[in-house]
C-alpha cells in the first residue's frame, strides 16, 4: 500500500480517478482487516507468553527469582524483562501503529479524496480547467492506469521489509 500515491488525484483524469475510487476504498478496508487480525494474533501471543513466564516463575521461584515466595512485582519484572516477551511487545506496537495509520488513510480516501473528487468534477463541469480538448478513450486510459498500478505494486512488493 502506498498511502501518499493513493491519495493523489490526477486532475487530467477525473473520470479514471472516479472509476477507481470504490475499489481503492475496498482495498484499504481489506488491508485494515488484515492488520487488525495481525494485531489480535500478536496480542494473544503476548498474553500466552506472559502466562507461560508467570507459571514458570511460580514453579521455580528460587531458581529464577532468588526468592522462596515472590510477590507480584517480582513476577512482573521477570516476564517483562524476558527477551522473547519484549520482542513480541515490540512487534505488537509496530503492528498497532501500522493499523492506526492505515485506518487514517482509509478515512482520508473514503472521505477527503472522495470529497475532493466531487469538487473537482464540479469545477470541471463549470469549465474551470477549460482548454483545448481531445476526446478520451476511457477504457484505454483505465487499462493503462491499471497496468501502471500493477507495475508500481510489483516494484513496491520487492521493497518490503524483511522479517527478522
Amino acid at each position: 500500500m502506498n498511502y501518499e500515491q493513493d491519495m493523489t488525484i490526477d486532475v487530467d483524469a477525473l473520470d479514471v480517478m472516479w472509476a477507481g475510487q470504490g475499489n481503492l476504498a475496498l482495498r484499504y478496508a481489506k488491508h485494515i482487516t488484515q492488520l487488525k487480525n495481525k494485531t489480535a494474533k500478536l496480542e494473544e501471543q503476548k498474553k500466552t507468553k506472559r502466562s507461560e513466564l508467570v507459571l514458570e516463575a511460580n514453579e521455580n521461584p528460587m531458581e529464577l527469582l532468588n526468592k522462596k515466595t515472590p510477590n507480584a512485582g517480582d513476577i512482573e519484572a521477570y516476564y517483562r524483562t524476558n527477551e522473547e516477551y519484549k520482542e513480541i511487545v515490540k512487534r505488537l506496537l509496530v503492528a498497532q501503529e501500522e493499523s492506526e495509520y492505515a485506518e487514517l488513510a482509509l478515512q482520508e480516501i473514503a472521505w477527503t479524496r472522495k470529497k475532493a473528487l466531487e469538487h473537482l468534477v464540479i469545477l470541471h463541469g463549470q469549465q474551470y480547467f477549460a482548454g483545448p480538448s481531445v476526446p478520451r478513450d476511457l477504457s484505454k486510459e483505465w487499462a493503462q492506469h491499471e497496468r501502471q498500478k500493477n507495475v508500481d505494486a510489483g516494484v513496491g512488493s520487492k521493497m518490503r521489509r524483511r522479517k527478522a
